[in-house]
């Protein structure tokens, strides 16, 4: 007898992913659809036989043990105490005896199939998520193949029925059991589940009926869009197999750090720093906003670590533009660490007059710091 694992050409201890494109590879190569040469029939037929004791664990279990004479009689009666087996044979016998799987069945794979959604992870400036923009990008995806319309055959050609399962997409192995004799549904090999052989495939596609192709798109980001946003675009994923609607794109959006400005949902928060005198008088300062520069006024009497608030400077509404949060500016104090010996005298003067009523004495000393006339 010949043995299996030479007739796939794999190794004994070969995973069931090798055996499974050994016998893939053999199948297409001695398939009767596509070989004509005399005896490719029954080679395709031993290499169907051999691989179907092998994908099993437990048929190739006893196959290694007894050799192909432990896969017929008392050798192919399943191991009682083994009631894990039991429970695949159940589900298939419940759920699915009689042509369908336990998820309904392989034969949808027949017709039109949904496409892949794709994800895409854009960076765009603080700004940019701000106020919105139009960005290009390229995204590569899968085309139906122009050359052959997405058949996967060759122009002037067109798949077969596949003999293997005769265009059920599907076929059925009998199992013995101490309750009887239980039918095994699964995916054919040979087709795939389609149910048909392309024996003549496409070169451009290599008869999968679809490219990969790099596609430029223009974006449109809306106003107020921050980190992990995320952006439909609809029929812009994968093709769909066999007439199927294409999948969609989903835009993940990640927004850069700005060095002066932080961003807390639609308001924006910044600091400053000012001078003694400037909070003590009051002043008018150029600061940075996402509009750019304003003019911010100081009122007199500011007092440290306070909070000054700028409408409409913040972050648009998602969804409503028109609607924008607040820029919160901190101010911080700067406290000299060294005076003159005048500024000190001007100081003294000031504290001692500093529960004086007179507006007049105080103003002429505030004119004094800053070196201005009364």
């Amino acid at each position: 007898m010949a043995d299996f694992y030479q007739i796939l050409g794999v190794s004994r201890d070969a995973d069931a992913d090798t055996l499974k494109s050994a016998y893939r590879k053999l199948a297409r190569q001695y398939h009767p659809d596509v070989n004509k040469d005399p005896g490719a029939e029954d080679k395709f037929k031993e290499i169907g036989k051999a691989y179907e004791a092998l994908a099993d664990p437990e048929t190739r279990a006893r196959y290694d043990q007894f050799g192909e004479a432990g896969l017929g009689g008392a050798a192919g009666m399943p191991d009682m105490g083994d009631m894990g087996g039991f429970a695949d044979l159940f589900e298939t016998f419940f759920n699915g005896f009689g042509g369908q799987s336990p998820q309904g069945g392989r034969s949808q794979r027949r017709g039109p199939q949904q496409g892949d959604d794709l994800r895409y992870d854009l960076n765009i400036g603080f700004k940019d998520a701000i106020f919105g923009q139009q960005t290009e990008i390229k995204i590569p995806h899968l085309e139906t193949c122009e050359v052959c319309r997405g058949t996967g055959a060759k122009p002037g050609t067109g798949p077969t029925t596949c003999t293997t399962c005769g265009g059920s997409g599907q076929v059925r192995r009998a199992t013995r059991t101490p309750f009887g004799n239980f039918t095994q549904v699964a995916e054919c090999p040979t087709c795939n589940g389609s149910g048909q052989i392309i024996a003549d495939p496409c070169t451009s596609c290599g008869g999968n009926g679809v490219k990969q192709v790099r596609k430029k798109l223009r974006i449109n980001i809306p106003a107020g869009v921050d980190t992990g946003t995320k952006l439909r675009v609809s029929g812009e994923g994968n093709v769909g197999l066999k007439g199927g609607p294409a999948g969609d794109l989903y835009v993940f959006i990640k927004v850069k750090n700005d060095p002066n400005l932080k961003r807390e949902g639609i308001n924006i928060y910044s600091e400053i720093s000012v001078s003694y005198l400037q909070a003590i008088l009051g002043d008018t300062i150029d600061i940075i906003t996402v509009d750019g520069k304003v003019n911010l006024k100081i009122p007199s009497g500011t007092q440290p670590n306070s909070s000054l608030s700028l409408e409409n400077k913040g972050v648009p509404r998602l969804g409503n533009p028109v609607a924008r949060g607040y820029h919160q500016v901190l101010v911080k104090v700067k406290l000299p660490t060294r005076i003159t010996d005048d500024e000190r005298v001007l100081l003294e003067n000031l504290a001692s007059k500093y529960s004086d009523k007179n507006s007049s004495t105080n103003s002429g000393l505030f004119s004094k710091l800053f070196g201005k006339e009364s």
